[in-house]
């Protein structure tokens, strides 16, 4: 027996599909499966053709109506007679390997990158720590820089006011003499 299965939707490419296919035609034993992505009036559709007996089909149809790739949009699933050629099997299966390494390979290109200059960054990581620790160690002495602090203050305000009067004085005295209001 063989049939064509038509599995279309506006989400049934790049979701999995021709592996879930593969998984679910393996676990029956099915010995022929071709697969492959088609775009039909702007429709996407998986294409799945299928070869073996009746009792390893049905069970096939019935999971694979039932069940889709958790990302899929699946709006029908049909199914005719087919007369052609079927792959097999194994084939579907090394060239599904094929193609989810081709789409891997970049993404974990990207990922060792970004491991990288993860680990760029860490490198500063016992540095930091150890100047945390400095810092944690002169935190004894804060109530005494605060007093000093505050001595200076009291230093300068008695002569903060006469100055600062002073200060305005000659200022409205330049003004003047350059006929400034």
């Amino acid at each position: 027996m063989k049939l064509k299965i038509k599995i279309a939707g506006p989400k049934v490419h790049d979701v999995g599909y021709r592996v879930f296919l593969l998984k679910n035609a393996m676990n029956l034993a099915l010995p022929g499966l071709s697969t492959y992505n088609w775009e039909e009036n702007g429709r996407q559709e998986v294409i799945a053709l299928v070869e073996g007996d009746e009792a390893r089909i049905a069970p096939f149809l019935q999971a694979i109506e039932k069940n889709k790739p958790e990302m899929a949009e699946v709006s029908t699933v049909t199914h005719e007679n087919y007369d052609g050629d079927v792959g097999r099997t194994s084939e579907v299966a090394m060239l599904c390997s094929f193609v989810q390494l081709d789409k891997a390979i970049p993404l974990l290109l990207d990922m060792r990158d970004d491991l990288k200059a993860v680990r760029k960054n860490t490198d500063a990581i016992p540095q930091i720590s150890e100047d945390l620790k400095a810092v944690c160690k002169n935190t004894d002495k804060i109530p005494e820089v605060l007093d000093e602090i505050k001595g200076l203050r009291g230093d300068i305000q008695p002569g903060y006011a006469s100055n600062f009067r002073q200060m305005h004085s000659d200022i409205r005295m330049i003004k003047d003499s350059l006929g400034m209001e």
